[in-house]
């Protein structure tokens, strides 16, 4: 008779909810997307294969343990800047996989999407990258510590292809305002109404821990998703 799996538990994995992103943690990175070994993260990855989702800022994990059933295709990692948590996040799927293999293509890694995105993926890479509840860095002093601004959604652009959808998810309206503001201005996104089949999309709110949090407290989560585009200028440039 199989021994019953132990799962972690939430409580002997507590930090603080807020970490400095641009403070200098250390880090291990690749130094090219390359050179980067996914096949430590993912059982059965193989030559060829490639990470596709990404969830930026992924806290407890809720949303990677739900998209790797729904997608058991595609490979997907979590990045989290808290040490505690991003343990927790492995250990996690190391229980899950114990006791079924359809989490095998989901990891997380600690590490700052702030810094070092572009070394862990190449141009056009992801499918889906999700920024779902981020700190809110309410301070105005602070707003240069949140995960959406001109110069990251540059680096998103980067590692999204053309078509790749960003999915963001906030329960405060100003940090929502705040991201539909920036992705709209930026010339390589536009404000997507995905169909009703995105299955993505239909669990974003209640997938992750801070999600379940508002509805648990009749709280609202204001949701917007965008489309990388192409570039215009290449566009015009190939039609001259």
């Amino acid at each position: 008779m199989m021994a019953k799996v132990k799962h972690p538990k939430k409580r002997n994995y507590r930090q603080r909810a807020h970490s400095n992103p641009l403070s200098d943690h250390s880090f291990d990175y690749p130094l090219s997307p390359g050179v980067m070994e996914w096949s430590k993260l993912y059982p059965r990855f193989k030559p060829g294969d490639e990470v596709t989702f990404c969830d930026v800022g992924c806290g407890y994990g809720g949303l990677l343990v739900t998209l790797s059933s729904m997608f058991p295709d595609k490979y997907m990692v979590g990045f989290e800047i808290r040490v505690k948590v991003s343990d927790y996040v492995n250990d996690r799927f190391l229980a899950l996989r114990q006791e079924d293999e359809v989490y095998h293509n989901a990891g997380v890694i600690r590490t700052n999407a702030m810094k070092y995105l572009p070394n862990f993926f190449r141009k056009g890479q992801l499918e889906k990258m999700f920024i779902l509840y981020p700190d809110p860095h309410f301070k105005k002093c602070k707003h240069k510590w949140r995960i959406v601004s001109e110069g990251l959604l540059a680096e998103y652009a980067y590692v999204l292809q053309v078509g790749g959808l960003a999915y963001t998810v906030s329960d405060v309206k100003e940090v929502h305002d705040w991201m539909v503001e920036h992705f709209t201005a930026f010339p390589l996104f536009e404000r997507y109404d995905p169909p009703q089949d995105d299955k993505a999309a239909q669990i974003l709110i209640g997938s992750t821990e801070e999600g379940k949090k508002v509805l648990r407290n009749n709280g609202q989560s204001w949701t917007a998703i965008f489309r990388r585009v192409d570039d215009p200028h290449l566009v015009n440039c190939g039609e001259s």
